[in-house]
């Protein structure tokens, strides 16, 4: 169905007619605030006059010149630069302390349970003290079996000391 085959719409109920007044419609020109000035930025793909903008813009070909210290001068301090061949050597040595608290952890171990966070402490340091290339791998082994066996003992300790609490509650 077309609107050429629809009837004519009759009025509204009031008796007034339904048609309104159509404002008369004109097209005017731009004026000059909406005009675009002559030099102004240019429209998005049109061709560029030259090549008179950066970064493609004609670079001045003058001397460079560095600042800074000039290597060839004997004054220069040349402390800043790495030697090479006297770097320190670690002296720093893991393995004796993780003994020492194996020891100590396994002397504690015989009597009281408590001495397990030492055990602990011995065990971790003999572990690492074994993956470093400096330390001593008899010290650290020694550190390491005697860490374990402090931690076995501390263990057999508090299980023990569980198993009486429960006795007595």
């Amino acid at each position: 169905m077309t609107d050429a085959s629809l009837p004519p719409r009759s009025g509204p109920s009031d008796g007034t007619s339904g048609e309104r007044p159509v404002p008369r419609t004109t097209v005017e020109g731009p004026s000059g605030e909406v005009e675009r000035p002559a030099g102004s930025a240019r429209l998005p793909g049109a061709r560029r006059d030259g090549y008179a903008k950066l970064p493609t813009g004609p670079v001045s070909v003058e001397p460079v010149v560095a600042t800074g210290p000039i290597a060839d001068d004997p004054r220069h301090d040349d402390d800043w630069q790495p030697s090479i061949g006297t770097a320190p050597a670690d002296d720093t040595r893991l393995a004796p302390w993780a003994l020492t608290a194996a020891i100590v952890a396994l002397g504690a171990s015989f009597f009281v349970g408590w001495g397990i966070p030492i055990a602990v402490v011995a065990v971790i340091a003999a572990i690492m003290s074994l993956r470093r290339p400096v330390e001593s791998r008899a010290i650290a082994r020694w550190a390491l079996v005697l860490g374990l066996a402090a931690t076995v003992y501390s263990l057999a300790w508090l299980v023990w000391a569980g198993m009486q609490f429960e006795r007595l509650g």
